[in-house]
């Protein structure tokens, strides 16, 4: 199953991308995910199913530990293994 994973993280900074939105982009950058699209207002990764739910945990964890005081994010079934 192939899933995509969008997400934002607060409280936001307009002058300058604060610790945790930092730790978010590392986070997604990072994992073993196909499609990764970090932005200042909206954040997206797409992949197989266990590198996206392992990314989630790490992004949750990570984030929290960072500073952000909440964490919006939805994840949706986009295809099946192999798709692209």
């Amino acid at each position: 199953m192939r899933l995509r994973v969008e997400f934002t993280t607060e409280p936001f900074d307009l002058d300058e991308a604060p610790a945790h939105a930092l730790v978010a982009r590392e986070v997604v950058e990072g994992a073993p995910l196909d499609a990764v699209d970090v932005g200042p207002f909206g954040n997206t990764a797409e992949g197989g199913a266990d590198a996206v739910l392992t990314a989630v945990d790490a992004l949750l964890r990570r984030t929290l530990e960072a500073g952000a005081t909440r964490i919006s994010l939805q994840v949706n079934v986009v295809g099946e293994d192999g798709d692209k």
